[in-house]
């Protein structure tokens, strides 16, 4: 049994939740989500819950209950609380700044980075080596975060790059030096 997908995902107050066919509405004062479920299972909305039925006991259905169950309860919270992501961008001239609906990041390349902010997220900039990425799709912020990330993935031996804040770099040894400042040749 799905221990997970039998649990209800309790409403807060300032949350409503509507079902209309295979898609449940999901709406709170930071945003309003929806998501499409496999038609053949069962969400109702009672008693300031939702609950999630499955049609049959088989393998996949089991697994697929409790995944539609943690995906309502994220939404539930991303109305809620929403959902952040912070990075830290660590080398010498690497910086970033908010233009607008723009990320702006000079990294070091040749040119800076815009990065066109997507609706529904919200990217702040506290200090020029810091990014908050916010919102309330969970899915979405994360994935926003690593698109960030991507443009310049942590190296592994002066550090420099975007991590995620608390993420560690393993670090590697640079080139060992071979012998004396004269080298050590054949004489």
């Amino acid at each position: 049994m799905s221990r997970i997908g039998k649990k209800p995902v309790t409403l807060p107050g300032t949350v409503t939740a509507t079902v209309s066919g295979s898609s449940v509405n999901i709406e709170g004062p930071k945003g309003k989500l929806t998501y499409s479920f496999a038609p053949n299972f069962k969400v109702e909305v009672k008693d300031n819950a939702i609950t999630v039925t499955r049609p049959s006991d088989l393998k996949q259905d089991k697994a697929t209950h409790g995944l539609i169950r943690s995906l309502l309860n994220n939404m539930v919270i991303g109305v809620t609380d929403g959902y952040k992501k912070d990075l830290e961008i660590t080398g010498v001239g690497f910086k970033a700044a908010v233009q607008g609906k723009v990320l702006n990041i000079q990294l070091s390349y040749s040119h800076p980075i815009n990065y066109d902010i997507p609706e529904g997220i919200t990217i702040e900039t506290p200090k020029p080596t810091q990014i908050v990425v916010k919102g309330a799709d969970k899915a979405k912020v994360g994935e926003v975060a690593a698109e960030i990330r991507d443009y310049y993935r942590p190296e592994p031996y002066k550090g420099k790059g975007i991590k995620y804040a608390g993420e560690h770099v393993r670090r590697k040894a640079g080139k060992a030096v071979a012998g004396a400042a004269g080298g050590g040749g054949a004489g």
